[in-house]
């Protein structure tokens, strides 16, 4: 199956969408298409061997849409492109407003008694000013002929949107002024002066010019703020530097950030940006990365260290080793991350799209009924025709094709910034369901490297302790060994040299120090070489009941004492599932430990259960043990043995410094690694839906409440009618309103 970028144009709101969606998924050789209308692209993906791009963008040009493959560049992914609207509309609009305000101005003038021209005043100069209108109106008719063009195009094709109902609208409001041209020209030439008030009363010029100029309006409006809701991919696509200072064969320049190569020596200076991922070679400095990860103070880098590109090294000087550049970086894995779950749709959205597939012709077909009913019931053809404009322009499906996708957008950019990737919109709405989370331990709960805890000398000093125990491990590759150097490393210590040296499995090690037999080990070890651990039993008891391993060491028969290695719960660990307990959810440790262990972390912090001596195979079944019992379940973890659990779970939460196959198998990536971060996943879950139900709510109510007054529901009762003018402005409203209830999604705390 090959996943493919479509760019699409000529979409106008979500019957469009809806409309090619339909027909592409019904396509042999289609997997899955879906549309994004506010990015203008779609992804399709389709089987090679049956179909391929070029059929599928030519059943879109059949639908009367245009369609190409999207040219992505080597360093970032898509990007809805909205400055370019923007700018587009801003120049229809301005156009416009001039000519509109110009007809608006000498219709409503002459009705009101404002300053005109006397050559377009009094009864003998009706036509000249019915003439003068139709002038000021056709330029507005061909700056926003898009809606004419798209909107009668689909309405050909069988499948009517938002612009068939502006086109129509206008159309017929331009069409019956024209009508009344031919009136007052036939009621001059044939001194039939008494018909022309009823044709100077027809004239539906303004109608046509304004409600063009206020939908125009409104798309502006929409446009400008759709052009926020990208503004986190924006943000990250602009971390990158375009340069990057380079060193070749001893001499140094400036290249384009593009020719840098895998291997390059890179020197970043302070205040510098790290141009692509690698390794520290040289020197050292304080990188920024919260862009990336939210995190706001600097990070300390030195030799051997990995870099991110996109990050700001704050003070300092090093050379780095390029290791990923363009697509293969970490900001463009990201950046594509994002853009992808930008454009996928959350099954609340289907609903939406449903209805907007019908929508369309079902008002078309309301409005032509209000205008049969009221000339039924003897009203005027002027009545029947303002009912039936007033219908059509104050539909709005964009408003209902909007909801989902804008805070989406700006619910998974708000995420980002804040270290959270959401990889699909399924998983975003699926997360504010959840009512258990369950956490791995190693790397999860706990930092998942060992740590020295505690020091207990029998004969010798802390510090001679440590330092004999080092030399000892210094030969293991252990982690727990690896531990007891790093510590006896930051005290600087001396390390006695071991010759001689023999590891025992299970037990411990063997070697000798100065002539000496020396061991390290567990209590099988001090066991097997008959040494007296009695004056230990106790701390032994304490520590293993504490979760933390203690090791023996030995000097010639002698017990030298022992130390304490753990993996130490993260600072954040209990705050966050004390905050996840807090939102309603049930919280368990799933662990390969021992129970000892496992019981000692969860009383630690706090877990609702612990589950122990747990093999991967075993992590996956308690999950779907959940499932069946009829609970939603996040899974986070971070290893290769957490990834079956991951893909199981109804979101999958991984650990951004944990492994490409947990990331892969997830729903979610906490880039900072920290387990705070799961609480403000699920709590943007729930403010993103609450926001999408929200807008889903005011667009149904806006056509449900607009359509019958507009069609004159309320006339007879109450003498309520609506203005095709004031329709228009109420439709262009309703779509701003629900793109603007989106962006509040930027400014939620979590």
């Amino acid at each position: 199956m090959k996943k493919q970028l479509l760019d699409i144009t000529g979409m106008s709101c979500s019957a469009c969408s809806s409309r090619i969606e339909k027909v592409v998924n019904r396509m042999q050789g289609v997997e899955q298409m879906s549309v994004n209308l506010l990015k203008n692209n779609a992804h399709v993906t389709f089987d090679e061997s049956v179909v391929d791009e070029k059929a599928i963008i030519a059943r879109i040009e059949k639908l009367g849409f245009g369609a190409s493959v999207h040219a992505a560049g080597a360093a970032a992914a898509p990007v809805p492109q909205q400055d370019t609207a923007v700018q587009e509309m801003k120049q229809r609009l301005i156009g416009s407003l001039i000519f509109a305000s110009l007809v608006f101005y000498q219709h409503m003038g002459r009705m009101w008694g404002w300053p005109l021209p006397g050559f377009i005043l009094g009864q003998e100069n009706e036509l000249i000013n019915a003439l003068l209108q139709m002038l000021w109106c056709i330029p507005v008719l061909f700056i926003d002929r898009k809606y004419f063009i798209h909107g009668v195009r689909n309405l050909l094709s069988g499948a009517p949107n938002m612009d068939s109902l502006i086109a129509v609208g206008s159309g017929a409001s331009f069409i019956y002024g024209l009508y009344s041209v031919f009136g007052m020209a036939y009621a001059f030439g044939h001194n039939r002066l008494d018909l022309l008030p009823g044709f100077a009363d027809a004239l539906y010029f303004e109608a046509s010019a304004v409600i063009l100029a206020l939908v125009t309006v409104g798309k502006f409006m929409e446009a400008r703020a759709k052009s926020h809701t990208s503004d986190a991919i924006k943000a990250l696509m602009n971390l990158t530097p375009k340069t990057a200072l380079v060193e070749r064969h001893g001499l140094q320049g400036e290249i384009p950030v593009e020719e840098v190569v895998t291997g390059d020596v890179l020197i970043v200076k302070s205040g510098a940006s790290v141009p692509v991922d690698g390794k520290i070679i040289d020197g050292s400095g304080a990188l920024d990365e919260s862009a990336l990860t939210g995190e706001s103070l600097p990070v300390d880098k030195t030799i051997g260290d990995k870099v991110i590109g996109g990050t700001i090294n704050r003070s300092g000087y090093f050379k780095m080793e390029a290791t990923a550049i363009g697509a293969d970086t970490a900001l463009a894995k990201i950046i594509a991350l994002v853009d992808e779950a930008t454009s996928s749709k959350a099954p609340i959205a289907k609903l939406a799209d449903k209805v907007s597939g019908y929508f369309v012709p079902a008002v078309i077909g309301i409005a032509v009924l209000a205008a049969v009913v009221w000339l039924a019931l003897g009203a005027s053809w002027h009545f029947a025709l303002t009912i039936a404009i007033s219908v059509l322009v104050i539909s709005c499906p964009c408003a209902l094709g909007l909801a989902t996708p804008t805070a989406i957008m700006v619910g998974t950019g708000r995420g980002a910034k804040s270290g959270i990737l959401i990889k699909s919109a399924t998983a975003l709405e699926t997360a504010h369901k959840v009512d258990t989370v369950i956490l791995d331990k190693t790397g999860t709960i706990t930092s998942g490297k060992p740590v020295v805890t505690d020091i207990l000398p029998v004969k010798v000093t802390g510090n001679e302790l440590l330092a004999f125990a080092a030399g000892l491990e210094k030969l293991s590759e252990h982690p727990l060994g690896e531990a007891i150097v790093a510590a006896a490393e930051a005290k600087q210590l001396a390390l006695p040299e071991a010759v001689n040296y023999k590891q025992i499995p299970g037990q411990g090690v063997k070697a000798e120090i100065a002539g000496a037999e020396c061991a390290a080990g567990n209590l099988k070890l001090l066991q097997m070489l008959n040494v007296d651990t009695s004056t230990l039993m106790d701390q032994y008891d304490k520590l293993a009941a504490q979760g933390k391993t203690p090791l023996y060491f030995v000097r010639a028969g002698e017990l030298l004492g022992c130390i304490a290695v753990a993996d130490t719960v993260k600072p954040t660990s209990k705050e966050a599932i004390g905050k996840l307990q807090a939102m309603g959810m049930r919280v368990l440790m799933v662990t390969g430990d021992n129970r000892a262990t496992a019981e000692a972390i969860r009383t630690q912090v706090g877990v609702d259960e612990a589950v122990a001596q747990v093999l991967p195979q075993d992590k996956e079944a308690v999950v779907r043990k959940l499932q069946q019992e009829g609970h939603i379940v996040a899974m986070v973890g971070d290893g290769i043995n957490d990834a079956p659990a991951l893909a199981r779970a109804d979101v999958g939460i991984a650990i951004g410094a944990g492994t490409d196959i947990a990331i892969e198998a997830a729903d979610m990536v906490l880039i900072k690694s920290d387990l705070l971060d799961v609480a403000k996943a699920i709590r943007l879950s729930r403010s993103v839906m609450t926001n999408i139900k929200e807008n889903l709510f005011w667009a149904f109510i806006y056509n449900a409440v607009g359509i019958p007054f507009a069609a004159g529901v309320f006339y007879t009762a109450f003498g309520w009618l609506l203005n095709p003018l004031i329709a228009a402005a109420a439709m262009s409203c309703s779509s701003v309103s629900v793109v603007t209830n989106a962006l509040r999604l930027r400014f939620i705390k979590l």
